[in-house]
């Protein structure tokens, strides 16, 4: 049986995991703040601390003995020194879950990069981003997002010969327990009787890698359970990339919605459906080759029915607050005159 030491694993992609790798025979303990401790988690041992002051819990992982450890929150170089140090000469390989904001299409997507677009799809030799911390703009000196950049942490877990590291890239994930509730805007939508989404019409055709929870959970679970991924960065997605007109439209399906998809040049979209300024010529579409080939990773659960859980949880879990001026539907109607007359 093998011994998995889970830092983080209480929240979303952490607490499907959690249950994958209980389910494939492997022993488990989670180091996290104890603060969130879910309804359905298996029965593990759990380590409670603060992340930042990992190193005084070696004693404690000791006694656990990992056989590997799967770091599902390293956010900064930091964090990965940290869990160098604390098991150094104690496990036998690193798991770490990365992102695909690593690659530089990702700053040329956002404009922070002035560069024509990358080819798609990107394998794991796609180039990296050129410029460090992507969040800078966003969260204030101090914060822990202020540090954030998954590239560091590839590096440091990577460099490591005595420790070996698994590097895990990860698209956007939905699925039931997302928090950011990728759907929801789309859904409330729907569920409100909206006739018309709106969608910019060069961001109606936009590819954006995704993946459903649990899937992804098997992914990350075949790298922990599987010696051959020494070493190794793996990207994780769904095979094909839907267009985001495609992942409304799936939407759609799922709740039983039959509006229709509204396309409008970028000037005439409403602002309030207008988040950044992205430069959508440039797609963010992940290879998945070497995963399925090394590690025989496939989808345990398929499109459809990941749609159809998604929007239940999402219809039975709503978020505690939501900004009035995203669902401005006077702003849509009146982008719409012809459309919505006589409604």
């Amino acid at each position: 049986m093998r011994q998995v030491l889970v830092i983080g694993g209480t929240r979303f992609i952490g607490f499907h995991t959690v249950r994958a790798l209980i389910e494939a025979g492997c022993e488990v303990a989670v180091f996290h703040r104890g603060e969130t401790e879910p309804d359905g988690l298996p029965h593990v041992q759990h380590l409670h601390g603060d992340r930042r002051e990992l190193l005084s819990f070696v004693a404690d992982f000791e006694r656990f003995a990992p056989d590997v450890v799967l770091d599902m929150v390293p956010l900064t170089r930091h964090d990965a020194v940290d869990t160098l140090l604390a098991f150094d000469g104690l496990a036998s390989r690193i798991v770490a879950v990365s992102s695909q904001d690593v690659y530089l299409a990702y700053d040329i997507l956002r404009g922070r990069t002035q560069q024509p677009p990358i080819p798609q799809p990107m394998t794991e030799e796609a180039a990296l981003r050129e410029l460090l911390y992507p969040y800078r703009d966003l969260f204030p000196p101090g914060s822990r997002m202020h540090d954030y950049d998954k590239i560091p942490v590839e590096q440091t877990y990577l460099a490591q010969p005595d420790l070996p590291g698994t590097i895990l890239r990860l698209p956007a994930v939905y699925g039931p327990g997302d928090y950011q509730h990728r759907p929801f805007p789309y859904l409330k939508r729907m569920v409100d009787g909206r006739r018309w989404i709106i969608l910019d019409e060069t961001g109606a055709g936009w590819k954006w890698s995704r993946a459903f929870v649990e899937n992804v959970a098997e992914a990350i679970t075949r790298a922990v359970t599987d010696d051959r991924a020494a070493g190794r960065v793996y990207n994780v997605a769904e095979p094909e990339a839907r267009t985001e007109a495609e992942w409304v439209r799936a939407i759609g399906a799922a709740c039983g919605w039959s509006g229709e998809i509204v396309t409008l040049a970028t000037d005439e979209v409403p602002e309030h459906l207008c988040d950044e300024e992205l430069d959508f010529a440039q797609d963010l579409v992940a290879d998945t080759t070497r995963v399925r080939e090394e590690l025989d990773y496939r989808e345990v659960v398929g499109n459809e029915e990941a749609m159809e859980r998604t929007v239940e949880w999402e219809l039975a879990d709503l978020p505690d607050e939501l900004p009035p001026h995203r669902f401005d539907y006077q702003a849509e109607d009146a982008a719409l005159p012809d459309l919505t007359l006589g409604i």
